[in-house]
């Protein structure tokens, strides 16, 4: 079985990886082709890790005793089922938090950075849309976006998340695109995720996170729920 089926646009030294699987004889398995989640992986002390599913919600695998991306938490796409009886009583009997991975694949994680004041000529003003999806969610301490633009030459794209630009609003953060001149080409799809670590701390309350971004018909907006991370 070859494991190249559900493939993003790469954008920046390596935004996101093949992660899907083909059958060889042509056979389409959607709970096997399709990612189950979107997580947070998070080496722990010991050696192994967690996912982090939501705010709430922690998974861990039966069948991977190490992060298959090393010390490095990353927001990754993920596919999972429920692990048989005899996985489970492997792994010691606990059920409550246990998934079986079929396969896990890492998209571009990255630390917010700082406004400077001209963040355009600095980070780029070009246009994406922003997909309105499962993919496109806070949580975590992250906010992690599926956008939509234009793809051509091959040159590589950047993209930032920039804080501190409205000191009236600490909770606006600028999403910011520099396409390096590529302008003419197809439209495509990539996903990144961003720590929003600087942030001020919410104190376990859900407060509105705006993001704007430049669209291709002008500037747009939209707002999430966002809360600091417990860590």
């Amino acid at each position: 079985m070859k494991t190249n089926a559900f493939k993003w646009l790469a954008i920046a030294a390596a935004v996101l990886s093949v992660a899907a699987c083909k059958l060889d004889d042509d056979s389409y398995d959607p709970s096997i082709m399709n990612p189950s989640a979107l997580v947070t992986v998070k080496p722990d002390a010991s050696g192994g890790f967690l996912m982090q599913l939501n705010d709430e919600t922690v998974l861990r695998a039966v069948n991977l005793s190490k992060s298959p991306f090393g010390d490095k938490e990353v927001r990754a796409l993920v596919n999972f089922r429920e692990p048989k009886e005899e996985e489970v009583q492997l792994y010691g009997g606990i059920t409550s938090d246990l998934v079986y991975v079929n396969w896990m694949d890492s998209i571009l994680t990255k630390q917010a950075v700082s406004c400077f004041g001209k963040d355009d000529s600095i980070y780029g003003n070009d246009p994406v849309e922003i997909v309105d999806d499962w993919t496109t969610v806070v949580e975590d301490g992250y906010i992690t976006l599926r956008f939509r633009t234009i793809w051509g030459s091959g040159t590589m794209h950047k993209v930032n998340l920039v804080t501190g630009t409205d000191p009236s609003n600490p909770f606006k953060v600028v999403f910011h695109h520099d396409a390096g001149g590529d302008h003419v080409g197809e439209t495509g799809d990539a996903l990144v995720a961003f720590r929003l670590k600087g942030l001020p701390d919410t104190e376990g309350k859900d407060v509105d996170l705006t993001l704007e971004w430049q669209s291709f018909s002008g500037k747009k907006t939209a707002k999430f729920k966002y809360r600091t991370r417990a860590d």
